[in-house]
């Protein structure tokens, strides 16, 4: 058989990519992640995780108090999303046709 394949009570099930779109390798299970935009459950190795900081100020206020020499705090706000909220929102942009797949 060929790499791309593999056996489900003997049928064989063809597969697009050897790590199945996943960075886990050979370590079995690992634990499932919420999605913070739909809820959808996904493994850890395939969240995108987003982290953003965010200002508790405006921003005509922080650079009037950044001027004074005053110390501004920020928070960092942490996103997990699956991958096809990730491409709804273009933080993973879907590649070109001659860049997906390498075919022998």
């Amino acid at each position: 058989m060929t790499a791309n394949t593999q056996y489900c009570e003997g049928w064989v099930m063809p597969f697009k990519r050897k790590s199945r779109g996943r960075a886990k390798g050979a370590k079995g299970k690992e634990p499932m992640v919420q999605c913070d935009n739909c809820g959808a459950y996904v493994p850890r190795s395939k969240i995108q995780r987003i982290t953003k900081r965010v200002s508790l100020v405006s921003k005509d206020l922080a650079k009037e108090l950044k001027q004074q020499g005053a110390y501004l705090a920020e928070n960092v706000i942490t996103k997990n999303l699956c991958i096809s909220c990730a491409i709804h929102y273009g933080i993973l942009k879907v590649r070109a046709r001659e860049e997906r797949k390498v075919t022998p």
